[in-house]
């Protein structure tokens, strides 16, 4: 079947309004985020289709910025009483942001979800050696876990010997700007905010205690970012009251339809290599790659990335026991020609 008739059995079952939102997430120049610039798509999606009963968000992503969960969220409830999530797979970071603020999570026995809690990256992070015009990202999670080892490992307590340990965070870690401390807490504090706000946006809403217990769980408790939690562990351990469970039937055409895009955006080619994307014995090529893709019965709208590939003779330092020669050797360049909605 193609992922227009997928599409459409799944709102004939569920009796709704499907939006498929498809994010690449394989390495290099090649991947896609969750990012602003999916609000207006998703918009004009919305406009076409009208007020409904029912939307449906097929959703596949890694993550991306966590400011846009709320912004889409919240413009999608404008065109609906219930809204809900399919997880076919992956909804990790601000795909699980987006999910928790659905009235209804739908997961198959493939589909996980992640903690929210991002890595920062802004001016004050310290400089990557590898790299001096990059910035390395301070993940929140970790600084976290520090002042919790301090405090429920060792048991450190007061005021005064919290200021010693924190003091001997920054004497450890010179290269770390006190105010990309301040930005580590800023972003935990603004998650935590989203996160409530998404989750009190459901129709049936949970109780504040129960809510709170939740966004817990996802910002501080899972301890990594790359825990990936199963519908079961969702509803049963975290509480997460909106998960539900597809039957086999819907569990088919989840994976069929994601089978499509995954074939169409290559997922399974999860090693980036110029050398392979040149072609064989090519000295030159240009080459198009889907990335990301929101989609619906009426209307397709693909994220369009073209990029070309060349041989080139580029000279090596290596050192010898005459000193530093010039070896020449072959590798493929690359450059974006083109990329944009389309």
């Amino acid at each position: 079947m193609s992922k227009l008739e997928i599409i459409k059995k799944i709102e004939a079952k569920r009796n709704s309004k499907v939006i498929t939102y498809i994010t690449s997430d394989r390495q290099g120049p090649v991947g896609a985020r969750v990012a602003m610039d999916i609000i207006p798509i998703v918009s004009e999606q919305l406009r076409k289709i009208g007020k409904t009963d029912k939307i449906d968000l097929f959703l596949y992503t890694a993550g991306g910025d966590t400011m846009v969960p709320w912004r889409l969220v919240s413009m999608i409830r404008e065109y609906c009483d219930t809204f809900s999530v399919i997880i076919p797979y992956k909804a990790h970071s601000a795909g699980t942001m987006i999910a928790l603020g659905a009235d209804e999570i739908v997961m198959s026995d493939l589909s996980e979800i992640s903690p929210i809690d991002p890595s920062t990256a802004n001016v004050f992070n310290p400089v990557d050696p590898a790299n001096p015009q990059n910035r390395i990202p301070i993940s929140v999670e970790d600084v976290i876990a520090y002042f919790d080892l301090a405090k429920n490992k060792f048991g450190i307590k007061n005021d005064e010997d919290l200021t010693k340990i924190f003091n001997k965070f920054v004497e450890a870690n010179p290269q770390i700007h006190p105010l990309s401390l301040g930005n580590v807490n800023r972003t935990h504090n603004l998650i935590r905010l989203i996160a409530k706000r998404l989750l009190k946006s459901h129709k049936n809403r949970m109780k504040d205690d129960e809510i709170d217990k939740v966004v817990k769980y996802f910002t501080e408790d899972l301890y990594s970012h790359t825990y990936f939690v199963g519908r079961k562990e969702a509803k049963e351990d975290l509480g997460v009251k909106s998960v539900i469970e597809a039957d086999s039937e819907l569990s088919d055409l989840m994976s069929n339809l994601y089978s499509e895009y995954a074939n169409e955006m290559e997922l399974q080619n999860t090693i980036w290599n110029p050398q392979n994307e040149i072609g064989v014995n090519a000295s030159q090529n240009n080459k198009e790659y889907k990335v990301a893709f929101v989609e619906s019965a009426i209307l397709s709208k693909v994220y369009k990335l073209t990029m070309e590939f060349k041989r080139q003779q580029v000279m090596i330092p290596q050192q010898t026991p005459q000193g530093i020669i010039q070896v020449p050797q072959e590798q493929v360049v690359m450059r974006t020609v083109e990329q944009g909605w389309k």
